[in-house]
């Protein structure tokens, strides 16, 4: 084959057979294929779009352009992946409480990426833990404590990271042709046996609107079914942040507080569990989504979660008996301020992007991909839509490294916050069940 042949089909709207596709990610990873002939594909895809069977095609050769893991455990192989938001830090309690139902979670999970914050962040604020970690150390880890949540090791997808680079600079980032052979390359590369997605919408999310939500739930879920992983998706609310905390350190002390029973934000409580009822279902070790959801909220009652959590950061080289004591381990930033309101009346509406965008002004996301993280800043106590303030009252609270950060995010924060009359309907939680 010839790869400008290829491209040219594409370009013109043509339907790509699976061997063509795959001839172009062969070649990417061995060299045949060149980064400009990459990325004239990748513009081709985002142009023109894709039919199901290439969407399939495509994500199983980027899935199989490295190591696919086999697992030989008495349990389903399980995972969950979430298109990001502001404060969405489920992972952390999701991933060991479906270890306490019986299900094994080897959690592929990703940096940060533009206003959105990643996993990996927050566990590396984590003294000691380890989050890329190699193929034998996830086996180990997954095998004793039921999880781990680790970045992908370097065999896994190696096409995935190739054409993202590719993509990132050549404008076709937003092709649900392209994002959803991304997600489901690395994730169908941890060789699961079920999988649930969470697809945001909202102010704080990627897909700002219901539609290009709904459009991009279809499409992970189908071609992860055509692949044979029994799929189902939830498009969630992102409209105000997930957590009542943004930020890396922050975010991991919430969860503790989760996990500990110590403070629970309702909406991140309704979320964890229904995606972990979604995934027990799937995964045959409950009969219905309904009963899926009793069992993640007794493991969190239980107390076996929060084991399951410890269990795995101390395996991955973090403190032993973490949540006991996460006040001592988690450093915090200098500098503490309120954001005051500046009338009476309700949160009417809060852009999350605002949100990330301080949380970044920070340092505690990246504006270029070599940035080193603050991970002691952030924002935390951040008031709800609907929520009842006076002149004066705190919307959130910023931790800040320096004054030059406390002022920049001061500014965003009180911008990204809308104040009015009456409460608004903020609408469902979960919006849909794909």
């Amino acid at each position: 084959m010839l790869a400008q042949e290829v491209i040219r089909r594409k370009r013109d709207g043509e339907t790509l057979a699976p061997e063509e596709i795959r001839f172009l990610i062969e070649g990417l990873i061995t060299g045949r294929v060149s980064e400009c002939q990459a990325a004239a594909f990748a513009m081709a895809i985002c142009l023109r779009g894709m039919v199901l069977s290439e969407r399939v095609a495509l994500t199983e050769a980027m899935r199989d352009s490295g190591n696919v893991l086999r697992w030989d455990l008495p349990g389903p192989v399980v995972d969950k992946h979430s298109t990001g938001g502001i404060g969405d830090n489920v992972s952390l309690m999701l991933a060991p409480a479906l270890a306490a139902c019986g299900a094994y979670v080897p959690m592929i999970a990703g940096r940060g990426l533009g206003h959105t914050g990643g996993t990996l962040d927050k566990l590396d604020a984590i003294p000691g833990y380890e989050s890329q970690p190699d193929s034998e150390t996830l086996r180990r880890v997954v095998a004793e404590t039921g999880c781990a949540i680790v970045g992908p090791t370097e065999d896994l997808a190696p096409a995935d990271r190739r054409l993202y680079a590719i993509r990132d600079v050549t404008g076709t980032v937003e092709s649900i042709d392209l994002i959803t052979a991304s997600i489901l390359a690395k994730k169908l590369a941890a060789g699961l046996d079920a999988l649930v997605l969470d697809v945001k919408t909202g102010s704080g999310a990627f897909m700002e609107t219901l539609e290009d939500a709904r459009n991009l739930a279809d499409s992970l879920v189908d071609v992860a079914n055509a692949v044979g992983c029994p799929t189902r998706a939830l498009i969630t609310d992102m409209n105000e942040p997930l957590a009542s905390a943004a930020g890396n350190a922050l975010e991991v002390a919430n969860a503790a507080r989760f996990l500990r029973g110590d403070a629970i934000d309702s909406r991140l409580w309704d979320v964890t569990v229904a995606l972990g009822g979604e995934l027990l279902a799937l995964a045959g070790i409950e009969a219905d989504p309904a009963a899926g959801a009793e069992r993640i909220a007794a493991a969190f009652a239980s107390g076996a979660a929060a084991e399951r959590f410890d269990r795995m950061v101390a395996a991955l080289g973090g403190p032993v008996g973490f949540l006991d004591a996460w006040e001592q381990h988690l450093t915090r930033a200098p500098l503490m301020a309120e954001v005051t309101a500046t009338e009476a009346g309700f949160v009417t509406a809060i852009d999350g992007r605002e949100l990330g965008y301080a949380v970044i002004e920070l340092g505690g996301g990246r504006r270029r991909s070599g940035d080193r993280i603050d991970h002691r800043v952030g924002l935390d106590a951040l008031l709800g839509l609907g929520a009842a303030v006076e002149a004066g009252d705190a919307l959130a609270v910023v931790h800040a490294a320096d004054e030059a950060g406390l002022a920049a995010a001061t500014a965003r924060v009180r911008a990204a916050y809308r104040i009015g009359e009456a409460a608004p309907d903020p609408g469902p939680l979960i919006a849909e069940d794909v």
